[in-house]
């Protein structure tokens, strides 16, 4: 019987062992604790799982920080991010396979200067840190040898990448249309019409006008929607006098801050560094001959005088040149060679600033005043969990008023308030978001205070009655009359300026013109509106532009067009921006072609299980 027993056992066992494999077989992932290691493959190469699931969670942590909300995977999934990271990890996958094939690696040195470069790895020296990347990537959930592997595809990567793009440029014939649009210098001469030169007066407006312009313009006179808030508030400055500053604290105060109150003569000094004393000996002897000046130096040597500025100093601060600096008693003055921590250099003197000093008595109300606003912001924060305790007990913020500091108040909140409480950015966020549902909870103010409000009523927006804006209506209607007005003498005066030229037409009218020469699509001239200028920068030569706002009208004609000067600082810094933005487009471009035509021809699988599996820990 012990045979059959254990030869029975042994089948059973072998039957376990079948089944199991042939569950395995089926995807099936939680049987026995295993489970899904890779989301698919690009030809050979292997997308894990577990790096689908890290980039997924950085794009939707992103997102999170970009809009200021936490985001699901159902809401990711709505925004299609976990279809851009497979693509994403797809084209990777599909490089790597690739640069396998073709034989493209790094060494170890590579690596090693990669890692050593990485910010987040490094420590309180500012050097690379081994315990500081151990931690990180245990936190991420994973090994060096994990993130030092795909530390090396990327740099491959990386490598085939640039390959692909390189010698990518911006065709001559799409540069020189960018450049004949954007850099071709226009001329034209304009001309500014006024209410004054209107051949009747405008009249003020009936009251059938004023109606019409209200009706039409509704928007400009309807109030915004209005939140009746109640709240209770308390800030330091509503509890200072509760705060007691002894002398002695405020006498330390003082001391720590000794160097503000009490500070030498400096002077205003900038300091040019040369290699040697004998180059800064022969330059300064340039200065005094007249042949040069400081200014030239420092330009000369590609700096601006920002470079070599060193504010204002003392004379200790100055080192082994201070003293000799300190002699100098005529702004403007030169002195050196002279040592400096790097190297010999001429000093320029600017300004004196005598010593100052500010007495104990004279900065005691001051330092009293900070101290007892600390001492405020101290005393709130202390008692803050016993304002909370209130709240959560059920205390309204009448109550709240009743019983402790806090004071109530009530405004008409909207996005237009910015006045007393409303001041306050925290507040007004509060205030936008809250609902009739919510219980009054306490928020901190910047200044150290808090808040607690409660929304009463929502007034809609309303238009507001025409009595109340009578007076600002009947000025827009009048201004829209004079506009009227003048569009129509602008319309007039349009052919006779085309047919007669600026110079007659100015001597006709007795008014003088505005001359613009060598305009282009990259200047802004703030008198002349966007419209009118797109306007003047399309039309022939000899074509009248008329544009009517504010209570004025330009009447403009233009005049010839040059050709784009290469020289021009400004039209050689346009192409190099215009190859560099059109290139790396096309290059782009190009990259982007090329990774798809890997992936086609090395083929792409997706196992829509291990995704599931993935997702399914988002949950």
């Amino acid at each position: 019987m012990a045979k059959k027993s254990s030869a029975q056992n042994i089948v059973m066992w072998i039957l376990m062992i079948l089944l199991i494999a042939g569950l395995g077989g089926f995807g099936i992932d939680s049987f026995l604790g295993s489970r899904a290691t890779s989301i698919g493959q690009v030809g050979d190469r292997s997308i894990p799982a577990q790096t689908y699931a890290n980039a997924l969670q950085q794009e939707m942590n992103a997102y999170s920080q970009q809009t200021g909300e936490p985001i699901t995977l159902a809401r990711a999934q709505q925004l299609r991010i976990d279809e851009s990271v497979r693509s994403q990890l797809i084209v990777q996958a599909a490089l790597d396979n690739e640069a396998e094939r073709i034989g493209i690696s790094v060494g170890d040195e590579a690596v090693q200067e990669a890692l050593v470069g990485i910010d987040a790895f490094q420590g309180p020296t500012g050097g690379f840190d081994r315990e500081t990347y151990r931690f990180r990537l245990e936190n991420s959930g994973q090994t060096p040898a994990q993130f030092e592997e795909e530390l090396r595809r990327d740099t491959a990567r990386s490598l085939l990448q640039t390959a692909t793009a390189a010698g990518i440029e911006t065709p001559e014939n799409l540069r020189a249309a960018l450049m004949q649009f954007y850099a071709t210098p226009h001329s034209f001469d304009v001309f500014t019409l006024t209410e004054e030169m209107l051949p009747e007066p405008v009249a003020d407006p009936s009251d059938d006008a004023v109606q019409a312009y209200y009706d039409a313009n509704i928007e400009r006179f309807t109030a915004p929607e209005l939140r009746e808030i109640t709240y209770a508030w308390l800030t330091p400055e509503m509890v200072r006098d509760d705060v007691e500053v002894s002398d002695d604290a405020i006498r330390t105060l003082y001391e720590q801050r000794i160097d503000e109150y009490v500070q030498p003569e400096r002077r205003l000094v900038e300091r040019l560094v040369f290699g040697t004393e004998d180059e800064a000996q022969q330059a300064l002897a340039q200065i005094e001959a007249g042949d040069t000046s400081f200014d030239a130096l420092v330009e000369a040597r590609g700096l601006t005088l920002d470079d070599v500025d060193l504010g204002d100093v003392s004379e200790a601060q100055l080192g082994a040149a201070g003293e000799t600096v300190f002699a100098l008693d005529e702004a403007g003055s030169v002195v050196g060679p002279l040592p400096s921590t790097l190297g010999p250099a001429l000093f320029r003197m600017n300004a004196i600033l005598n010593a100052q000093e500010v007495s104990f008595e004279e900065a005691r109300d001051e330092l009293r005043d900070e101290l007892a606003a600390d001492g405020a912001r101290r005393l709130i924060a202390d008692r803050r969990e016993a304002l909370d305790d209130l709240l959560a007990g059920g205390a309204t913020l009448e109550d709240m008023a009743d019983e402790t500091e806090m004071q109530l108040g009530t405004i008409s909140w909207s996005a237009e308030s910015n006045e007393g409480v409303a001041a306050y950015t925290e507040f007004a966020d509060a205030a936008a978001t809250v609902t009739s549902d919510d219980f009054p909870e306490l928020g901190g103010l910047s200044d150290g205070g808090l808040f607690a409000l409660r929304l009463d009523a929502v007034i809609p927006p309303a238009p507001r009655p025409l009595d109340e804006v009578r007076d600002e209506v009947a000025a827009g209607a009048r201004e829209q009359a004079v506009e009227a007005a003048l569009m129509a003498l602008g319309q007039d005066w349009s052919a006779e300026l085309a047919a007669n030229g600026t110079e007659a037409f100015g001597e006709a009218h007795q008014i003088a013109a505005e001359s613009f020469e060598g305009v282009t699509r990259l200047d802004r001239i703030g008198q002349i509106p966007d419209e009118m200028m797109e306007s003047l920068m399309t039309a022939e030569p000899g074509t009248p532009i008329l544009n009517v706002g504010d209570g004025q009208a330009l009447l403009a004609l233009t005049g010839p067009v040059g050709e784009a000067d290469p020289e021009n600082p400004q039209t050689a810094q346009l192409m190099q921006s215009i190859d560099g933005q059109i290139g790396q487009a096309l290059a782009q471009d190009v990259y982007t072609y090329f990774a798809r035509a890997l992936q086609a021809e090395a083929g792409i699988s997706l196992d829509q299980n291990a995704i599931n599996a993935v997702h399914a820990n988002f949950r």
